[in-house]
C-alpha cells in the first residue's frame, strides 16, 4: 500500500482501542501472550511499537493478511479468547470477550472465491497443475458422455423399425438410352423371388451359411462390434466400407435397399435395426429372411429362386454339396458363379471364377466337418464341383442388346472412381444409361455378320468344319473414342461372352502397323556402334526401307548377331504359302510393299532391329491394354501372338485415323438418377498423342495401299478413302479385318471356340474348310462382314480424305539398290502368292542352298537347323513342323501356334 493512503496511526492513550484495554485490565484479565496467539510477527522479531504487552499488529499491511490468509486456513476463525473474528487467519484483531460471554469483533478476513460447476481451469493451482483436470472432473466427464451415449441410442433403438419382408430384395429397373437419346430397354429391376419358409429351406443350406459366415450365428447377439468399428475406419479413411459381420447384419443390409449410402449415419441405422431385430426376432425368421432376400446372382434373390437360376430345382431338393456352392455365391457371384462376368470385370472369366468357386465350396464343406454339421463320410461323398447349368437371361436382352448393357454396366462399375456406381448399385437400379450406341449401325453390323453366317456357314451339312464357328466387332469413332456399334454373338441370352470385349483370339498381321509406327517413332538402332552411345542411335525408317522378304529368313539381333532362344536355337520365319517374295537374291522388299502383300519375315525383323520393348510401347500408346499383350521377348510378337478384343483393335486403329491422337473407347455418355446427373463422361474425357501426325499419316498411307490394292481389296469402298490391314494366324484358328475411315474404325474377328462356359482348357479350333473355303483369311469373311457394315454405316456421311503425309525419315538398307522390283499379285485371300517373273522374283520354299539375308550385310547361309527342320512357324500354319521347337509358347501368353508359330495377314 502506498505511504499517502496508510492510515495515521493512533494515538497510544486514546481512542476506543485504549479503552478495550483498559478494561482488560480492571477486569484482572491478561492479554495472551505472542506465543500463544500464534502471532506472526514473532517470527520477524519486532518489538511491541504500541507497549501493548503482547498484543501488537500481526501483520504490517492488509495485503500481508490476505496472503496470510490464503496460505492458512482461507476465513474468518474464533479468536484466542473465543469471542472476536479475525484472531488467528487474518483482518483486525477482534477483541477479547467481556466477562459475560464472548464478544464480536469486527476485524475482516480473506473474501472465499465462489464455488463453479466445473473447476477447470482449477482455482488454487498454479502453473501446469492448474491446467490438469481433477480425477472428480475426468469421472464426472465420463459419466456424463457414457449418458448421452446411452440416451441416444435409446432414442435410435426405439426410432428405427424392423424390416418387413414383403418388401426387401426389391428394386427399381434400370433405363438404357440409345445415342440419339430414344430408349433402348428398361432392365434390371426384375426380382426373380419367391419367399419359402424356414421349414422349406434344407438344414444344409442353413449349415453351410453359417460355417461359412457366422459360426456363432444361432449364439450371439446379432452385431459385431469388431466388424462394425472396421467400417467406421474405412469410412474415416475414404475407403469402402464391409458388409455387416453376421447373418443379422447382412439380413438387414439386403433389407434397406432403400438406403444404400456408404455413410456414418447409415450404418448407425443399420446397427440399430440389427440391435432390434436381434432382440425381437427368432434365430429361424432372422435365417429365413437373411436366405430369402440375398442375391445370388443371375437376377436370382433368395435361395428358391437361385436353386432353379443354378440347378433348375426347388430348393427343397437341394443337397450338400449344391448347399455349399451356393453359400460359396454369397461371397459375391460377379467373382463366384462358374458363369463369369467379364463385362463387369475382365479377372472375373469363367475359368477364374470357377476356380475361385471351387475353392470356396470345398473350404466351406471342410469347415461344415469342423463345426461338427456334417460328418467325415458325409463329406467324401462330394469330391466333385457341382455341375451347374448356364445362365439364362430375361427377353428384353436378346440379340444385340445384352451385350450392350453389359458393356455399358461394365464401363460405369470399371470407372467407379468417377461414376461412384458400384455393381450392387446398378443391381438395386433406379440409373437412367444414356450410352454412345447407334441403333442403325448396331442393327446394320448384325445384318452384315448374320448374312455372311447364314449365306456360307453350315455345321449340318459340315460339323466338323463349321461348328463352334464366332464373330465379333466393334466400331469406334476415332474423333471422341465413343463405342458406336458392337457384335457380341448371335444372341445374348444364348452366347453369354461378348465376342466384342474379349475373346483370346491371336490379331495375326493386324499387329504390324504397331511394328511401322514404331520404325518411324523411334527408329532403327544403329548396327555397327560399339560405344554405348553409338548403339543408342537410331535411324527413323521410311515407307520405302528395304528389308528381306525371304521365306525361312534367320532373323538376327538388330547388331547382327543370329538370335537364338534360350536353348540355342535359331529363329527361321517362314511367310505364309512358305514362300519368298522380293528381288532376288536378298529378297529385299520395301516396309510399304511388305505390308500390303503381308510379308512376314520383313516385319519380323522390322520388330528385332527396332527393339521389341519399342514394339510392346507403340501398342500400348495406340491404345492396346497390356494384360492383352503376349510376351514381348520373341520374335514372333511383331506379328501378332496377342489378344486384344475387336474393342480395343478397332480403338488402336482410331489413333492412327485421328492423326494419332488416342482416345479411350467408352460406351456411356451420361448417367442421372432420381437427384440428377451422377456422371457425365465430359468430366474424364480426353486425348493424348501417341503419335505425330507425321507418323500417323505415314502409317495411314501404307495401310491404305493394303486396300487399294493389297490383301484388303475386298474392304473396298466405292469413292471413300480406306485403311486397313488383314490378320490370319498359325493353325489358322482366328481370322480378322481390321480398317477405317477418317469418321469409322472398325475391327470384325472370326474363329472357332466351343463357347460351353463350363468346359476347361479351353482351345481355339482350326478354320480349314470351315465355310467351303480351303483356308479362312482375313480378306475372306471378316473383311466381307466389314465392307457391309460400313457402306451401311457410312450412308448419308460425308466422303472424307485422308491427309496427305509428309515425308518421313529415311530409307534404311537403300544399298545395293534394287534394278527391278516387280511384285507378285495378292489373290483374293490373305495369302501373298508371287508370280516368278524373268527378273527374278523367286518362290523358293525349299531352296538347294538357304540363304539368309542380313538386312544390313547382305546374306548368309542356313536355312535350317540341324534336323533339316524350319524353325520358323509360318502367318497361317504352312510352315513345315520343328520337331524340338514346336508346342506352346513356353511364356504361358496362349501363343496356339506353337513356339516358332507366325502370323499372317
Amino acid at each position: 500500500m502506498s505511504e499517502h493512503r496508510r492510515k495515521t496511526q493512533p494515538p497510544q492513550s486514546g481512542g476506543r482501542a485504549a479503552a478495550r484495554r483498559g478494561q482488560s485490565a480492571s477486569s484482572g484479565r491478561r492479554a495472551a501472550p505472542r506465543e500463544t496467539t500464534g502471532s506472526p510477527s514473532d517470527s520477524y522479531g519486532s518489538p511491541d511499537p504500541y507497549g501493548t504487552g503482547g498484543e501488537e499488529r500481526a501483520y504490517g499491511s492488509r495485503a500481508e493478511a490476505r496472503r496470510a490468509a490464503q496460505r492458512g486456513s482461507g476465513g474468518r476463525r474464533r479468536g484466542a479468547d473465543g469471542g472476536g473474528r479475525g484472531s488467528g487467519g487474518g483482518g483486525r484483531r477482534g477483541g477479547p470477550g467481556g466477562p459475560e460471554g464472548p464478544g464480536r469483533g469486527r476485524g475482516r478476513g480473506a473474501v472465499p472465491a465462489k464455488k463453479r460447476l466445473v473447476d477447470y481451469p482449477r482455482a488454487g493451482k498454479y502453473g501446469v497443475a492448474r491446467w490438469i483436470p481433477s480425477w472428480k472432473l475426468v469421472a464426472g466427464m465420463f459419466i456424463g458422455f457414457v449418458g448421452s451415449l446411452v440416451a441416444a441410442a435409446g432414442v435410435g433403438y426405439a426410432l428405427v423399425g424392423v424390416p418387413d419382408m414383403a418388401k426387401t430384395a426389391t428394386a427399381q429397373n434400370n433405363v438404357y438410352y440409345w445415342a440419339d437419346g430414344s430408349e433402348m430397354v428398361a432392365t434390371g429391376g426384375e426380382t426373380n423371388r419367391q419367399i419359402i419358409n424356414y421349414s422349406s429351406i434344407p438344414k444344409d443350406m442353413r449349415f453351410a451359411v453359417m460355417s461359412a459366415e457366422n459360426k456363432t450365428f444361432e449364439t450371439d447377439n446379432g452385431i459385431d462390434p469388431t466388424g462394425i468399428a472396421r467400417a467406421f475406419v474405412n469410412m474415416a479413411k475414404g475407403g469402402e466400407t464391409q458388409g455387416g459381420s453376421t447373418i443379422t447384419q447382412q439380413f438387414v443390409k439386403n433389407a434397406m435397399l432403400d438406403d444404400q449410402s456408404q455413410t456414418i449415419s447409415r450404418k448407425m441405422k443399420e446397427l440399430f435395426v440389427s440391435i432390434k431385430v436381434g432382440t425381437s426376432w427368432s434365430k429361424e425368421k432372422i435365417m429365413a429372411g437373411y436366405l430369402n432376400s440375398a442375391y445370388y446372382g443371375r437376377n436370382a434373390y433368395g435361395i428358391q429362386a437361385a436353386a432353379h437360376a443354378y440347378f433348375n430345382k426347388d430348393a427343397t431338393d437341394l443337397n450338400t454339396s449344391q448347399c455349399a456352392f451356393l453359400a460359396a455365391v454369397l461371397k459375391g457371384a460377379t467373382y463366384y458363379d462358374p458363369a463369369g462376368a467379364v463385362s463387369v470385370d475382365p479377372a472375373a472369366t469363367p475359368e477364374a471364377n470357377t476356380k475361385r468357386a471351387e475353392e470356396r465350396w470345398s473350404w466351406i464343406l471342410d469347415e461344415m466337418v469342423k463345426d461338427g454339421r456334417i460328418t467325415q463320410a458325409e463329406r467324401g461323398k462330394y469330391t466333385t464341383f457341382p455341375k451347374v447349368q448356364s445362365p439364362r437371361s430375361n427377353s428384353a436382352l436378346s440379340g444385340q442388346i445384352g451385350y450392350l448393357v453389359d458393356l455399358a454396366n461394365a464401363y460405369v462399375v470399371n470407372n467407379s472412381k468417377d461414376t461412384g456406381i458400384t455393381a450392387e448399385d446398378i443391381q438395386r437400379g433406379g440409373y437412367s444409361i444414356y450410352t454412345t450406341f447407334e441403333k442403325k449401325k448396331v442393327d446394320a453390323l448384325e445384318k452384315a455378320v448374320t448374312n455372311v453366317r447364314k449365306k456360307n456357314i453350315k455345321p449340318d451339312e459340315r460339323p466338323k468344319t463349321d461348328t463352334y464357328v464366332q464373330f465379333g466387332g466393334a466400331s469406334v469413332d476415332p474423333s471422341t473414342g465413343a463405342i458406336k456399334a458392337i457384335y457380341g454373338g448371335e444372341d445374348a441370352t444364348k452366347h453369354f461372352t461378348d465376342n466384342a470385349d474379349q475373346t483370346g483370339a491371336q490379331v495375326g498381321s493386324t499387329f504390324k502397323p504397331f511394328v511401322l509406327a514404331a520404325a518411324m517413332k523411334w527408329g532403327v538402332r544403329n548396327p555397327d556402334g560399339d560405344s554405348e552411345q553409338a548403339q543408342d542411335e537410331r535411324t527413323v525408317a521410311s515407307p520405302d526401307s528395304l528389308f528381306s522378304g525371304k521365306n525361312k529368313l534367320k532373323i538376327k539381333n538388330y547388331d547382327g548377331t543370329v538370335w537364338t532362344d534360350d536353348k540355342g536355337k535359331e529363329w527361321l520365319q517362314t511367310n505364309d504359302g512358305s514362300e519368298s517374295v522380293g528381288t532376288a537374291p536378298k529378297y529385299n522388299i520395301t516396309l510399304r510393299e511388305a505390308m500390303r502383300l503381308s510379308v512376314n519375315s520383313a516385319y519380323v525383323q522390322l520388330g528385332m532391329d527396332v527393339g521389341l520393348d519399342k514394339v510392346k510401347e507403340s501398342a500400348l500408346d495406340a491404345g492396346v491394354l497390356d494384360s492383352s499383350l503376349a510376351s514381348s521377348n520373341y520374335p514372333s510378337f511383331s506379328i501378332g501372338t496377342s489378344d486384344p478384343s475387336a474393342i480395343r483393335m478397332a480403338g488402336a486403329y482410331s489413333t492412327f485415323a485421328a492423326r494419332g491422337q488416342q482416345r479411350d473407347p467408352y460406351s456411356v455418355e451420361k448417367v442421372t438418377s432420381k437427384d440428377g446427373t451422377v456422371f457425365q463422361h465430359s468430366t474424364i474425357a480426353k486425348s493424348t498423342e501417341a503419335f505425330t501426325p507425321e507418323v500417323a499419316d505415314n502409317v495411314t498411307d501404307v495401310l491404305k495401299t493394303v486396300v487399294d490394292e493389297g490383301t484388303g481389296t475386298n474392304a473396298k469402298l466405292p469413292g471413300r478413302d480406306v485403311a486397313g490391314k488383314t490378320g490370319t494366324t498359325d493353325g489358322n484358328k482366328s481370322a480378322w479385318f481390321v480398317g477405317y475411315t477418317p469418321q469409322l474404325s472398325t475391327a470384325i474377328s472370326m474363329y472357332r471356340l466351343d463357347d460351353n462356359e463350363n468346359a476347361k482348357n479351353r482351345q481355339f479350333l482350326e478354320m480349314y474348310g470351315t465355310g467351303g473355303q480351303e483356308k479362312i483369311h482375313g480378306a475372306s469373311f471378316p473383311s466381307e462382314i466389314w465392307h457391309d457394315y460400313m457402306t451401311e454405316a457410312l450412308k448419308g456421311d460425308p466422303n472424307e480424305k485422308f491427309h496427305e503425309p509428309e515425308d518421313i525419315g529415311k530409307v534404311v538398307n537403300a544399298e545395293p539398290t534394287p534394278t527391278a522390283a516387280p511384285t507378285p499379285t495378292p489373290t483374293v485371300e490373305d495369302t501373298p502368292t508371287p508370280t516368278p517373273t524373268p527378273s527374278a522374283t523367286t518362290a523358293s520354299p525349299t531352296p538347294t542352298v538357304t540363304e539368309t539375308c542380313n538386312v544390313f550385310s547382305g546374306c548368309d547361309n542356313g536355312g535350317s537347323d540341324s534336323n533339316g527342320n524350319a524353325n520358323g512357324g509360318s502367318d497361317s500354319g504352312t510352315s513345315a513342323t520343328p520337331t524340338e521347337t514346336s508346342g506352346e509358347d513356353t511364356e504361358g501368353n496362349g501363343n496356339t501356334g506353337g513356339f516358332f508359330g507366325g502370323n499372317t495377314g
